[in-house]
């Protein structure tokens, strides 16, 4: 005995290691790895250790077994026929073409890598490389083997979406918190965006290399994609946000990581950004159901905190000890607090660690709801914002968004205080922000309304009929629709090189009499323009206007919070009663109206905020009623700076004429029938409508349609232009509005203006007449009357030229019919017909006064045959009475 072991410590024997202490090989030696003697590279201990070990052992237990001797270990080899018979029933190699040995074990390599997967081949590669020092150790890299292969088949068979629906568990929260499930959803997800393909093209695939080219951290999904592929995972993540947003966070990063492995070396997380969420509440429809569920939601921003540092991964140092505790991650909803140190078992104090401890960037913005969508006689309702990450500074005072996010609650102190029980404050804390800039994602526009508004914009006369079109409940103040429909559809903004801007919205200005429907024309527009702020000078102060700075009662911080004009950015201000204003008020706007900013020093707070939108204002004359035998600056109480602001000046006068007035009873009584609820179900009995009315409802899509359009200035007669801006200058000395060079710009943005109508992209000469007629109109009825006679003749090639000639030519024929009523009244007792003649010839005469000498397609249209009739027998025009 003792010889046979001197001999093995001589030379001793590779086969005679015990075949325990070899550890098992999961997957073949990696690339590179040969075979030699220097075991000592690759981990293994030395042969002469492992034998004195064993040889330690066998002396003391001198008894037992020889299993080396050489007979004994023959016996293994001999054949045995119970033994060696194989059970041939579930055996399929029959079915089989035999492989070669080459191919066999290409194979086998390719299911060992599988199976150990990228942990299991970091574990073998440690098996290999790490020293060991006693040969116990290779028996445990042995059991750490066969544990990770078992985790990662189980891991490989994760949970299907039936399973997953499969709810066992008191709340779908409970039910997401159990590893298998957790498993399974982050496995499902990552199928979704490794697998989801929309017209045989990757949808996620795309967004993903976009993420890392620019090294982003928010990966945007949609809803409805999810909803499509994976109906169980939206459904979870309707009704339990947070926990299945960490799970897609985790899943995205780290399919992310396996696609581009140097993303890692960035430190950066992934958000998963959830958008088109399909639910749209109000703020003032959120209630308890709500609470920790994901929402969406719509208002105005009307303040915005700074950026603080929030605690993220939070560490701490043992005051008694030293020790280090953590890292654990801070949520938003509960302290982190220790009850004892691990190191030293004290109870503390301890203190937070400032270098090691990670934060994210913090800010919080309170949501208004939108202006327009507050139920009449209630106050707006508004609601705290949370943003964390890439969210930050994403949105700022006075612009309209959308937030998709977590309801979530949280305990307040001081509405405990006074409500003396258990009140919790409501947050959002917010997934993704969208823009309301983009137009269409305000108001969604279908293929059928696109086609049937290029349908309209193929009339010729499609501007004449959006004239009509605005408030046709109204009668007459034609030259008030006309401005009114320029300045929703607006011009184009120039930004010169980013350094002078040139706005392109048009500011109108309504003054004349009492009972004229201005405040009416104002609540039309508010109900029409997609993006309207209401608002009247005795009501509205210089702040609530443009913008006030307030100190937070919380923080003590110093915030902005938007006025009126800068909730109306990219939309329409609405301001009732403008004389009512004071003058430091008024004076306050005078930068919002023409550089479109508001500037804010206030509390060591420089800033600037845009207003970008048209100003359309009512005002009342000083003394109750215009008078016509003064001038315009006499009848208003408006300093020249502010008016020279407004590009059109509409004056509203309540003349007495008895054949408007007894049109006007007419129209009034209609419409009242027309209105009244019970005659709601017989509107088949009444009067028809003018079928060239266009319905609010498509005006407001043609309108956010036709927005998308930016016409160029094409085809200007620039010699016209400068020639008439001279003569208007020199005879505003008479009296009047003041003419500047705004005036001439504002004829440039109402020709922009009227080519967005027609949905051209280019002006044309018929936009530069309408433009230069609604600015000659507007310095006309600013003059006093004997005045405005004499001008309307010096300018009349420039009016002549905007107006239609059948426009024109109704106009002669209902002067003349005027001047027949008038005898025709004083007649009346003798008179045999009722109903008043007009000879074609005279008619003709009139007509070839103002240069039109051809009537018969006139007494052939449309416009003549509504209120006419003519008998071509007799060759006369004969008007109903």
């Amino acid at each position: 005995m003792a010889e046979r072991k001197r001999a093995r410590e001589v030379s001793p024997d590779p086969a005679s290691t015990p075949p325990s202490e070899t550890p098992p090989l999961l997957s073949p030696p990696r690339a590179g790895y040969q075979e030699n003697n220097d075991s000592e590279e690759y981990g293994f201990l030395e042969e002469e250790e492992i034998i004195k070990d064993d040889a330690s052992e066998e002396e003391t237990d001198s008894e037992g077994e020889n299993l080396f001797d050489g007979e004994i270990m023959e016996r293994d080899y001999q054949s045995n026929p119970l033994l060696d018979a194989y059970d041939t029933e579930d055996i399929d190699d029959d079915f089989h073409e035999p492989m070669s040995f080459e191919a066999r074990r290409r194979t086998e390599m390719v299911m060992d890598q599988l199976e150990m997967g990228a942990q299991g081949g970091q574990l073998y590669e440690d098996a290999f490389t790490r020293p060991r020092n006693r040969s116990r150790r290779r028996r445990r890299v042995h059991n750490e083997l066969e544990e990770m292969e078992t985790k990662l088949v189980v891991e490989e068979e994760y949970m299907n979406l039936k399973e997953i629906s499969a709810i066992k568990a008191s709340s779908i929260t409970e039910w997401i918190k159990i590893p298998a499930v957790r498993s399974g959803i982050y496995q499902q997800f990552s199928n979704f965006l490794r697998t989801y393909v929309e017209n045989g093209k990757s949808i996620y695939g795309p967004r993903i290399e976009e993420l890392t080219k620019d090294q982003l951290q928010s990966l945007k999904v949609n809803y409805n994609h999810l909803k499509k592929s994976k109906e169980i995972l939206a459904f979870f993540l309707k009704e339990s946000p947070s926990e299945m947003l960490n799970i897609f966070d985790e899943s995205a990063y780290d399919f992310i990581v396996e696609i581009h492995r140097g993303y890692k070396k960035l430190g950066k997380e992934v958000r998963v950004r959830i958008t088109d969420f399909p639910v749209i509440h109000k703020i003032r429809e959120l209630r308890q159901t709500h609470l920790n569920s994901l929402i969406r939601v719509s208002g105005v921003i009307t303040r915005r905190t700074g950026v603080f540092p929030q605690l993220k991964y939070v560490k701490y140092n043992c005051i008694k000890c030293g020790g280090l505790l953590g890292p654990y991650t801070q949520d938003i909803q509960n302290e982190i607090k220790l009850n004892h140190c691990i190191h030293c078992q004290s109870k503390g104090p301890f203190i937070l660690n400032t270098e090691q401890t990670v934060y994210s960037d913090y800010q919080k913005i309170t949501l208004q709801e939108s202006p327009g969508t507050v139920p009449a006689g209630r106050l707006p309702r508004h609601r705290e914002v949370i943003l964390l990450g890439e969210l930050i500074d994403s949105a700022k005072p006075g612009e309209e968004i959308e937030v998709t996010g977590v309801y979530r609650n949280n305990f307040d102190v001081s509405l405990n205080i006074k409500n003396g029980f258990p009140v919790f404050a409501t947050v959002i804390e917010a997934n993704y922000i969208s823009k309301k800039e983009d137009l269409f994602a305000s108001y969604q526009l279908t293929e059928d309304d696109k086609r049937i508004i290029q349908d309209l914009a193929a009339d010729d006369k499609i501007s004449k009929k959006i004239f009509r079109s605005i408030a046709p409940s109204i009668f007459g103040h034609d030259d008030i629709k006309r401005a009114i429909a320029l300045s929703l559809f607006g011009g184009v903004p120039k930004n010169i090189q980013d350094k002078h801007r040139l706005r392109g919205d048009i500011n109108i200005l309504m003054l004349g009499d009492p009972g004229t429907a201005k405040s009416q024309f104002l609540k039309y527009v508010e109900k029409t323009a997609h993006r309207a702020v209401f608002t009247t000078g005795q009501g509205a102060s210089a702040v609530g206007l443009t913008a006030s700075v307030r100190k937070d009662p919380i923080t003590r911080e110093w915030t902005l919070e938007a006025g009126a004009l800068v909730l109306a950015d990219k939309g329409i201000c609405l301001i009732d009663e403008f004389d009512k204003m004071n003058d430091a008020d008024r004076t306050s706007i005078h930068e919002a109206m023409e550089q479109q900013t508001i500037s804010i020093s206030k509390a060591g707070i420089n800033a600037s905020l845009n207003a970008r939108c048209a100003v359309i204002a009512a005002a009342n004359p000083i003394r109750g009623r215009y008078n016509t035998s003064i001038p315009f600056s006499q009848n208003v109480d408006l300093t020249e700076p502010i008016l020279s602001r407004f590009d059109v000046l509409c004056v509203v006068k309540d003349t007495v004429d008895p054949i408007t007035d007894e049109t006007l009873a007419n129209f009034v009584v209609d419409s009242h029938i027309r209105s009244h609820p019970s005659e709601q179900n017989n509107l088949d009995n009444l009067s028809p409508q003018d079928p060239n009315i266009i319905p609010q409802e498509l005006l407001r899509k043609y309108i956010i349609y036709a927005k998308q359009i930016t016409p160029q200035l094409t085809h200007l007669d620039e010699a016209m232009i400068s020639e008439l801006y001279s003569n208007l200058r020199k005879e505003a000395q008479t009296g009047g509005i003041p003419i500047t060079v705004r005036y001439l710009e504002s004829m440039l943005r109402l020709a922009e203006a009227h080519a967005r109508m027609h949905l051209r992209d280019q002006t044309n000469s018929n936009d530069l007449d309408v433009a230069i007629d609604i600015v000659l109109q507007s310095f006309f009825s600013s003059q006093k009357f004997s005045i405005a006679s004499k001008l309307k003749k010096c300018f009349a090639q420039y009016i002549n030229k905007a107006k239609d000639q059948q426009e024109l030519l109704l106009h002669v024929l209902n002067s003349l019919v005027r001047e027949k009523l008038r005898i025709h009244r004083a007649n009346i007792a003798n008179a045999r017909d009722p109903n008043i003649h007009i000879s074609v010839s005279e008619f003709r005469t009139q007509a070839e006064n103002h240069n039109i000498h051809h009537i018969d397609q006139f007494l052939r249209s449309e416009e003549f045959t509504r209120h006419f009739l003519f008998d071509q027998e007799q060759n006369v025009i004969i008007k109903p009475i």
